[in-house]
């Protein structure tokens, strides 16, 4: 199913396909190098969500970061100290509120090419695959897709594979 069904799919046939192309998609995931700057910074998702923000939408505080995240405040600032101390991103104060720090990508040259690339490649994929969608299809896929992620994170529920005709 490469170029994808034209006519359209019943509930059954795009979960099955699905089961069956996502493990394909997280494998190539996984086999996306981390540039040599950052491999020893011992990046998780979570953190290449995080760089992630702080690339497209600029410097933000710890609090911003972690509602975005969807994870505590002090979860965001233990990344953010972990990350300060390997020189991939620095904390700062917010100089509209000196009471509040503010978090962004490191200037250094090297560092700030490295997460740029690393992420680059993923952004291209996306652009090509949104290219064509109208915006209201781009805006159904995400919410479908986090819908999915919403759904996974749950309990199983013993069964409801065999709707599909897969086997297991």
């Amino acid at each position: 199913m490469s170029t994808g069904p034209e006519g359209g799919l019943s509930a059954d046939e795009a979960v099955r396909a699905m089961l069956l192309f996502m493990p394909r998609v997280a494998a190539r995931l996984k086999r996306t190098p981390v540039p040599a700057r950052l491999r020893s910074a011992n990046l998780a998702p979570r953190h290449l969500s995080m760089l992630s923000f702080l690339l497209f939408d600029g410097p933000m505080p710890v609090n911003q970061l972690a509602a975005r995240l969807e994870v505590a405040p002090t979860t965001v600032s233990l990344m953010v100290s972990d990350l300060t101390r390997q020189g991939v991103v620095e904390r700062g104060v917010d100089p509209a509120d000196r009471r509040r720090t503010i978090v962004t990508i490191t200037e250094e040259p090297e560092t700030r090419a490295a997460i740029e690339g690393w992420l680059a490649n993923g952004a291209a994929a996306w652009r090509r695959a949104f290219e064509p969608l109208a915006p209201e299809e781009r805006a159904l896929f995400v919410r479908t897709i986090e819908a999915y992620e919403q759904g996974a994170s749950g309990p199983a529920r013993t069964g409801d594979y065999r709707s599909t005709g897969i086997d297991m």
